[in-house]
């Protein structure tokens, strides 16, 4: 029987049946994790035995690098190999086959919910800080699509009358405040003093949810201990390198960790995409203002409380991943600070913390995980050691072929587990981990200090600076790599003698150049987008002072316009 590439059986193409049908904890997964682990063993131990050791100080940069590495890639795999068991029990799937009530010929959204018999209030919250109205536009008009009766609003901390244009012409509510005090989660907070759903969602202003989101997310509060359900970022716009890059990055995380902390009740919240309820969050004195990482703070607080968190590894919404350096520079640095600080100032092992044993190694994993974007850095000068003063990790007597067995065993094979999760190789997320160093240990240093970190979202629409201003380091570094190999390179010619230092430093410079490469290539098209603006007339504007602003949804529903949007998909 020959197939028929021209005759539509269900709503799927092959490729989406594919994705539907993937088993995430495939037999092939697990033979790869324990193999992966198997080879992280075999390095540490190579690594610590004695017979090895080379001279001291740059033995001990790679022990103690390797050594973050190694602990946190255990971890990494014991969590994935404990994310097997799907958090959707009979219970959900008994209320979400009575939660949504058709209303005759009603659109969706206004079909009412039924919840244990009772009827919930669902607030939506759109949250915006001067990112592009039709960005904002289309994330507001998915939301008001959304299958259940609820209320949608756009809490407008850039205080932009074109936002609240907007939300008049969609049918939104709409809020702005006096100050942006506690950035997101402050905005957060205002809004529930006035929407008192008794469940509420939160979509980043690039975000745009699905129409089922409600159906998915609201069952699993059948539960009374379910504080919150979270699922996935996933990215639309992997266009350019960094895109690409920051956006794989986080395949791994929200495919196979998030699920694996599932098991621990550790799962936490990543500030969208993810539904609350209301009493938990009332219950702790609101979202944590506390810090930039509002929505970890948030999750280990509602944990303390014994509350329940639910990570739902499906796609519920598509965003945009950060597309310059700049971008994501400042993501990185709010991301890694907001995860310092929780070592620093809430600890998951002090005895103070009422975690279980499991959420305090989990939260450990959390506030040292950006230890690992670091030690690269460190790892860097390694070979330089070499070069310049003979100084080496290793002994002589160990061989190449030995030294690289042990170092393929833990890298390639953690590269493996990478292709076969992400279905691909992906350069560009190697060439992000190597130069990311100074991102993260700026961050240690601002959590250590507790130095304050200027507020930013992906996607703002502030003047884009050159990419130049956010990796002084990287460059610096390459400039000292380049040489450094330069010279390895005719100490090799001269002495006849291949050295793994001089391969190492040139390969490193190669990295540090690639990413040179790609800032360079935005910069022109900076410089391109200023040409351009310029040659452009100024759009006028008028500012209203700002004063707390509630819109009332108008009588009628643009629904026809979010179909519209919904039916074209995302650019």
């Amino acid at each position: 029987m020959h197939h028929d590439d021209i005759l539509q059986l269900d709503r799927h193409v092959p490729s989406t049946r594919r994705a539907a049908s993937d088993q995430h904890h495939s037999p092939l997964l697990i033979v790869l994790t324990l193999l992966a682990t198997l080879g992280v063993l075999l390095y540490a131990s190579f690594l610590l035995n004695p017979n090895n050791r080379g001279d001291l100080v740059p033995w001990l940069v790679v022990v103690l690098a390797e050594g973050v590495l190694v602990v946190h890639t255990l971890l990494a795999m014991w969590t994935v190999l404990s994310g097997t068991k799907d958090p959707r029990t009979y219970a959900y799937w008994a209320a979400r086959d009575s939660l949504l009530v058709r209303r005759g010929q009603e659109p969706a959204s206004r079909w009412e919910l039924s919840l244990r018999g009772r009827r919930p209030g669902v607030e939506v919250f759109v949250t915006v800080y001067g990112e592009p109205v039709e960005t904002v536009r289309r994330t507001a008009t998915a939301a008001l699509a959304i299958h259940g009766e609820h209320r949608t609003w756009i809490l407008d901390d850039g205080r932009s009358d074109e936002i609240r244009d907007l939300a008049e012409e969609l049918g939104c509510l709409y809020l702005r405040r006096l100050s942006n005090t506690g950035a997101k989660a402050g905005n957060i907070n205002h809004a529930l003093s006035i929407a008192k759903g008794d469940f509420f969602c939160i979509f980043d202003a690039d975000f745009v949810p699905h129409p089922e989101f409600i159906e998915h997310t609201l069952p699993f509060f059948t539960d009374d201990t379910v504080a919150f359900v979270q699922t996935p970022q996933t990215y639309g716009n992997l266009s350019n390198l960094i895109s690409r890059g920051a956006g794989y990055m986080q395949t791994m995380f929200y495919r196979f960790v998030q699920p694996g902390r599932n098991h621990f009740n550790a799962a936490f919240c990543v500030g969208t995409n993810v539904m609350f309820r209301r009493s938990a969050v009332h219950e702790i004195g609101g979202i944590c203002v506390d810090s930039k990482s509002e929505d970890v703070w948030t999750s280990l607080r509602l944990h303390e409380r014994g509350w329940r968190s639910i990570y739902l590894a499906k796609s519920l919404a598509v965003g945009d991943a950060p597309e310059t350096v700049e971008a994501y520079t400042k993501q990185q640095l709010r991301w890694a600070t907001g995860g310092f600080e929780i070592w620093f100032r809430a600890n998951p092992f002090s005895p103070r913390r009422r975690l279980t044993p499991d959420q305090r190694i989990m939260y450990g994993i959390t506030s040292t995980h950006y230890l690992t974007g670091i030690v690269p850095g460190a790892l860097l000068f390694v070979p330089p050691m070499e070069i310049f003063f003979d100084l080496r990790p290793v002994n002589l007597t160990v061989g190449v072929g030995q030294w690289l067995l042990m170092y393929a065993g833990f890298y390639l094979l953690q590269v493996a587990l990478a292709f076969f999760s992400v279905g691909s190789f992906r350069w560009e997320v190697l060439m992000l981990a190597a130069v990311s160093y100074p991102i993260y240990l700026k961050a240690l240093v601002n959590a250590l200090v507790g130095r304050e970190q200027q507020w930013h979202v992906t996607g703002s629409t502030t003047r884009t600076a050159s990419p130049f201003n956010f990796m002084v380091p990287q460059v610096l570094t390459f400039v000292f790599l380049a040489l450094t190999g330069a010279v390895g390179v005719w100490q090799n010619l001269v002495t006849g003698r291949f050295t793994l230092g001089t391969a190492w430093c040139v390969t490193n410079a190669l990295v540090l150049g690639a990413f040179i490469v790609v800032a360079l290539g935005e910069s022109r098209r900076n410089r391109r987008a200023v040409r351009s603006a310029r040659r452009s007339p100024p759009p006028t504007r008028t500012v209203d002072p700002p004063v707390p602003v509630a819109v009332p949804r108008p009588r009628h529903r643009p629904d026809r316009v979010a179909r519209q949007v919904l039916d074209g998909g995302r650019a």
